[in-house]
């Protein structure tokens, strides 16, 4: 999850959280996402704090018998990483009254339906912190291919991103295998999601003689081509080099 990992510890939410807590939600069979998100978060703020959340007990017994192996200084995870883990899901239970600044909910949503989207989204932003971010997407097994959606305290989403492993990449298309719970459905012709799609294939078509350059500069012109052809691309080319490609959420949103 380093391309998520990376996009929250740019966040204006984590960065000048006056409580830099971050849940990871829904983190998996093992601990081992919530650790490398610590690490990565840490090296922007080392008051960073990241709280694994999962519904199956399990699991959480898992990532506990984990973290005790960090803390001992058995693994390669600073043994001083600020992890903890409990048992929550949606309403993101937390001691004390304490609201995080970011909660990341990845591939939790995808066995819901899209009519439960907004209110998946309401319940665990309400626990935000009042300048708090949701991030919800979806990405494959290795993390290469992965977009999301930033949701705000109100539960209101603001903008989508598409991030992608340039190397290798044959068309960024394929991200529609991994496109947000309230999105996938979407990608079919008629849809804003699906223009999208469509027209950075063809500007990634465009831009083939630049792979001579590389990937990345490849990208960069893709991207560029559907800023000049209107679409609102937010940014500029410092994240578009990592593969990121951000828009207003109304840029894609379902028109039904």
């Amino acid at each position: 999850m380093r391309r998520n990992d990376r996009w929250i510890a740019a966040s204006t939410a984590f960065r000048r959280a006056a409580d830099p807590l971050v849940i990871d939600l829904g983190y998996g069979a093992s601990g081992v996402t919530a650790f490398e998100l610590a690490t990565r978060l840490q090296r922007v703020r080392a008051d960073a704090e990241v709280r694994g959340l999962e519904i199956d007990p399990v699991r959480v017994a898992t990532a506990t018998r984990q973290l005790g192996e960090v803390q001992a200084g058995n693994t390669s995870f600073s043994p001083d990483l600020q992890v903890s883990f409990a048992r929550g899901g949606f309403e993101v239970p937390l001691p004390a009254g304490r609201r995080p600044a970011v909660i990341r909910a990845m591939n939790v949503l995808r066995q819901y339906d899209e009519a439960d989207v907004p209110g998946a989204w309401r319940t665990m932003a309400g626990r935000l912190d009042a300048d708090g971010l949701l991030v919800e997407g979806t990405c494959d097994e290795i993390g290469r291919v992965s977009s999301w959606i930033d949701v705000d305290p109100a539960g209101a989403p603001q903008r989508f991103t598409i991030s992608l492993r340039l190397a290798d990449l044959e068309h960024p298309s394929i991200v529609a295998e991994r496109l947000p719970k309230a999105l996938i459905h979407r990608n079919v012709p008629g849809e804003r999601v699906h223009a999208l799609l469509v027209d950075l294939d063809r500007e990634w078509d465009r831009a083939a003689p630049l792979s001579t350059f590389g990937a990345t500069q490849r990208f960069l012109a893709a991207v560029g081509a559907l800023r000049e052809q209107g679409w609102p691309v937010l940014g500029g080319k410092s994240r578009w080099r990592l593969g990121e490609l951000t828009l207003p959420w109304e840029a894609v949103a379902p028109l039904a």
